[in-house]
């Protein structure tokens, strides 16, 4: 399995890096399989799924467009075995294993499920299961190419984040990196397709519609992985952010509402300056004079942040929204895949 590189442009459509997105027909993998499929610079190999070979994802997906049949996964297979790099959108468990034989290959992944974002095995094994490879843990790079743009492009093995974290890390890391997070409490709602296909077939219509509900409140798995980032930022050790999602009816989006309690006074025009500083240059952060809504990010690879300060209270607000499918998953994969290639970032996604 061959480790492809480069900058020059591909004549030849054999020449592009080959690209297998496994477990193709879940949202984010059959959202990531179109953006291979449309990318200037990679080929779209194969895409797999064990409930759904030999169906056309475009049949499941018709807007999507991609005219490729799910395959059982195979990795004898030439045209499955015989790829530059995966994108694996597996459940937590499941996906580490593949994702070892994928590595063990020379194969560049990017992993969509929680098995390598911990960098704390006894917490992953807290919230989800016993760990199949905690040997590759250490080798796994943290996902978010804005704060890990530099290691992105070295490593084999990207772990991608969880979509709230997504919102919740870009959202809050200035005030992070600047030692300035005292207590957090992160309001989170997100629309239903954040709880994957699955899930989401089996969730009848009238309980979600006209309704907003809370969910794993103060047990939730996201809340482990953003206290992870913010203190790697700078944050203080034992920090505990409150953390609570809500199920919106909407099919996607998703939107964080930050209260922080700052570790020092904080004056408005203090605080945009930090922000557009940070973010100064960011292809696909915008800070924005105006709450974002999801909307505003629907389809796109952008995070939408706004901050204020409650001139009441001292606290500063800070909102950012994502579209849970894209910059929460498989855009910012894709991102991610262009910097282990040592391609433009934004190739594909503007």
């Amino acid at each position: 399995m061959a480790d492809q590189a480069g900058n020059d442009e591909f004549d030849d459509d054999l020449e592009r890096p080959r690209v297998l997105v496994a477990g193709a027909s879940g949202f984010a993998g059959a959202l990531a399989a179109r953006l291979i499929d449309r990318h200037p610079r990679f080929r779209l190999s194969a895409i797999t799924s064990r409930s759904d070979a030999g169906t056309p994802l475009n049949a499941l997906y018709p807007h999507h467009r991609v005219p490729l049949v799910l395959e059982e996964l195979n990795l004898d297979l030439e045209h499955q075995g015989e790829v530059d790099a995966a994108i694996v959108a597996y459940p937590h468990g499941a996906s580490a294993p593949l994702v070892a034989e994928l590595l063990e290959g020379g194969v560049k992944v990017i992993d969509l499920s929680a098995d390598f974002r911990l960098r704390d095995l006894s917490v992953y094994e807290e919230y989800y299961v016993r760990h199949p490879h905690p040997e590759l843990l250490e080798e796994s790079v943290y996902g978010l190419p804005e704060l890990y743009r530099s290691a992105i492009a070295e490593t084999m093995l990207v772990a991608g984040p969880g979509c709230y974290p997504t919102a919740a890390i870009l959202t809050l890391a200035p005030l992070a990196r600047a030692g300035l997070l005292g207590d957090v409490i992160i309001d989170a709602k997100s629309g239903v397709s954040g709880a994957g296909r699955a899930a989401t077939q089996r969730t009848h219509f009238v309980t979600v519609d006209e309704n907003v509900t809370p969910y794993g409140v103060g047990t939730h798995r996201h809340a482990p992985e953003i206290d992870q980032e913010l203190v790697a930022l700078g944050a203080r050790e034992d920090l505990k952010v409150t953390f609570t999602p809500h199920l919106l009816p909407l099919d996607q989006g998703e939107l964080v509402s930050c209260y922080v309690t700052v570790s020092d006074d904080a004056s408005v025009d203090d605080v945009v300056e930090l922000y557009e500083n940070a973010y100064a240059g960011e292809p696909f952060v915008d800070v924005v004079t105006r709450p974002p809504g999801v909307r505003d990010v629907r389809e796109t690879n952008i995070c939408s942040i706004n901050v204020q300060v409650d001139p009441r209270t001292g606290k500063v607000l800070a909102f950012g929204a994502i579209d849970n499918l894209w910059k929460g998953t498989s855009s910012q994969a894709l991102q991610s895949l262009n910097l282990m290639f040592g391609f433009d970032e934004t190739e594909g996604l503007l």
